[in-house]
């Protein structure tokens, strides 16, 4: 894991100063090593910092050139089938030096050329700047786990990890993208290819770019979600038994590392087949570790995440922790960035510092949601759609004009019963968001309302144009979310909460070849029904997870934010306001 960034200029000089200072932006995304490479003509430049995981050699360092001299590049993230990779270029003759991830990449590059992003199958985001053709190729990961920021300008292009660095650079402006800001008013993070920053863009999952000699920059999807299988032709067993063989694959191949490597366990049924496939192809006891709020019953993770750490023997470690300190909000403002309203952050980081105490590497449970059901709203858009066989539209639009008149927003099926008056893809863009219309419009004061909703589109539209409604239901919401909620909100949080620790945190549930089969082979009626959800983790958790677990409660790292809010935190937030929120109904809602 590490930082990376690099300038592409078209009619001047690379600054190395400058360059040097965007990368020690990023020195908690690798405080290891720290690289730097400008071209000959001083037109390009790349840098680098090192969180040593594969090789911890210098061999390993980077930007890593290739034998030829023909190309470069910096690399942030993991390939985790590299070394079946590296087999199969040695057998077409090439030669290795090191024995990193980071090589093979850049070998499989000079190959294969742009078509080596299907042969991927791990975390990433790197780029190549390919000296013969004078151009920058970069690539991000199918799920989004790595960030990847750029400013293409006409005379310059540039690109980072994190959007810190890249406000090191005078010519990048600090100007708020009104778009961004309708979208995180709505959603409580900012999605898809848009940045909080005009100016900037976010190259999206599953998305390569190219810059040409002469700034041209354009992009492309080299990878799409499966569209699914129609009928089940095999069993709910047999499915499982598949799931089984993949993430047990997943969780062995990331489990090579060569420095200490422990487990985010939750309790909940995703971290707990991580621990259990991980229990069973390691020789010795791994370790797994847990955040626990004393006091705070219903969020407390100890006595799940305990019950599975004895059952596979692991050497297991909890952090009991009070309200964290008010200090901590600015800090972890900065590291994210962007704007994000996810309050799961807190005990990410919290248990993140607590792992990087004795290891540098943590598996995590995030991914198993997205890809096998396991939201409530799944479960809720469902019913909405059986309801719209049902009832007559003219009935439905009546429900939701009585919603928006007497429930307030934020109630719990608010949402739901605003989606159930229009078409389903406006249902599924409804789910979950954070204020509905006329709440942003009461929270912005009148004339940064106007000013932003005439710069920017409604933001449920994008989300709505994604769904696909031949997916079915909850297949169509799945899709969705893996393209919206899972790169946007939770790999943003684990990826930038984990890095401010300097720690590497990596998702088993994404592995490629188990993307592919959750979307690809497994019908709808195996994710969820109305009265079931994540069908086939339960199946599979039934057989290897203690049957003391429940296996239907979902928690994940969330902490008791209402209570925290009464004291020390809404005193401190209060304090602060901004001149495109209404302070009044800020504490509003905090005195409710």
């Amino acid at each position: 894991m590490c930082g990376i960034a690099g300038i592409v200029s078209q009619d001047g000089r690379v600054d190395p100063e400058l360059l040097v200072k965007v990368r020690d932006t990023m020195i908690h995304r690798g405080p290891d090593d720290a690289g730097l490479w400008v071209s000959p003509d001083s037109r390009v430049g790349l840098v680098h910092r090192r969180l040593a995981v594969i090789d911890l050699s210098p061999r390993a360092r980077q930007p890593m050139q290739s034998p030829s001299g023909k190309s470069w590049i910096v690399f942030n993230g993991e390939v985790y089938n590299y070394l079946e990779l590296r087999e199969e270029l040695e057998r077409k003759g090439s030669v290795f030096d090191s024995s990193s991830d980071t090589e093979v990449l850049l070998e499989a590059y000079r190959v294969w050329g742009t078509g080596c992003l299907t042969r991927l199958n791990g975390m990433f985001s790197f780029a190549i700047w390919d000296v013969e053709k004078r151009r920058l190729f970069a690539a991000r990961d199918r799920a989004g786990e790595k960030p990847f920021f750029y400013s293409s300008q006409p005379r310059f292009f540039a690109f980072s990890s994190e959007l810190k660095a890249l406000m090191a650079l005078p010519f990048v402006e600090r100007k708020i993208n009104p778009s961004a800001y309708q979208q995180f008013l709505a959603y409580g993070y900012v999605p898809g290819d848009i940045c909080i920053l005009q100016g900037v863009q976010k190259l999206r999952p599953a998305h390569a770019l190219i810059v040409e000699d002469g700034g041209r920059c354009r992009t492309w999807a080299y990878w799409q979600v499966p569209a699914g299988t129609v009928s089940n032709t095999r069993s709910v067993d047999e499915l499982a038994d598949e799931l089984d063989e993949l993430l047990g694959r997943a969780v062995k191949r990331q489990l090579v590392s060569d420095v200490p490597l422990g487990i985010c366990l939750s309790g909940g049924i995703d971290s707990s087949l991580v621990t259990a496939m991980a229990a069973r192809a390691s020789q010795k006891p791994v370790r797994t570790f847990t955040v626990v709020f004393p006091g705070s019953l219903e969020y407390d993770e100890g006595p799940y995440a305990k019950i599975v750490a004895e059952h596979f023997g692991t050497r297991h470690t909890e952090l009991q922790t009070a309200p964290a300190s008010v200090e901590l909000l600015p800090v972890l403002a900065r590291q994210f960035d962007e704007p994000c309203a996810d309050s799961s952050m807190v005990p990410t980081y919290l248990l993140s510092r607590l792992i990087r105490q004795e290891c540098t590497v943590a598996l995590g449970g995030d991914g198993g949601d997205e890809l096998f059901g396991g939201y409530r709203h799944y479960t809720s858009l469902m019913l909405q759609s059986r309801l719209r066989r049902i009832l007559p539209e003219s009935f439905r639009s009546l429900i939701q004009t009585l919603c928006r008149g007497f429930l307030p927003s934020g109630v719990r099926g608010y949402n739901s019963a605003l989606g159930l008056g229009g078409t389903i893809n406006r249902a599924v863009a409804h789910t979950n968001i954070l204020f509905t219309e006329p709440f942003r419009r009461k929270l912005t004061p009148r004339q940064v309302y106007r000013v932003h909703t005439e710069e920017s589109e409604e933001p449920t539209e994008w989300k709505a144009s994604l769904f696909d409604s031949a997916r079915g239901m909850p297949g169509g919401a799945m899709n969705v979310d893996f393209l919206t909620y899972l790169p946007d909100d939770i790999l943003v949080k684990v990826d930038r909460a984990s890095m401010l620790n300097s720690l590497e945190v990596r998702c088993p549930w994404l592995d490629f070849n188990l993307i592919e089969f959750a979307f690809r082979n497994v019908p709808n009626s195996c994710r969820a029904t109305l009265g079931q959800k994540k069908i086939l983790p339960k199946v599979l958790g039934k057989r290897l997870l203690p049957k003391a677990l429940n296996l239907d409660r979902k928690q994940g790292f969330s902490l008791p934010l209402r209570k925290w809010m009464k004291g020390a935190w809404g005193q401190f937030l209060q304090r602060f306001s901004a001149p495109w929120i209404m302070p009044s109904l800020i504490n509003k809602l905090f005195a409710g």
